[in-house]
């Protein structure tokens, strides 16, 4: 099993600094290790075009727990996977104290 290197740039940024930045990670990427990108959702679409066949994956920052419905600005675990996420960061600190999500959620 591959050590787990994964990252996220939170809500910062625009277009040229997430693709600089996705650029420099496709051309650096170390050995050994699988890297995971979770960029802001409006972002993703660029990362699974400049990651594709580079050996890096992507991934959202959060997910809904339903799979569809009226849920304005929410994304489910579906639509990402159909984006070619292989991860999503769930549970993560920030929502936590910001969303009061739970362990139960």
């Amino acid at each position: 099993m591959k050590p787990l290197i994964a990252g996220n740039w939170k809500m910062n940024g625009d277009v040229a600094m997430a693709a600089a930045l996705l650029q420099a990670l496709a051309q650096d990427k170390p050995a050994g290790v699988e890297i995971a990108v979770c960029p802001p959702f409006p972002y993703l679409y660029l990362a699974a075009q400049q990651l594709k066949n580079t050996g890096i994956t992507w991934g959202g920052q959060d997910c809904h727990t339903e799979s569809s419905g009226a849920f304005t600005g929410d994304t489910s675990a579906a639509m990402l996977k159909n984006m070619g996420c292989r991860y999503v960061i769930v549970g993560h600190s920030e929502r936590r104290q910001y969303h009061q999500e739970t362990d139960t959620v």
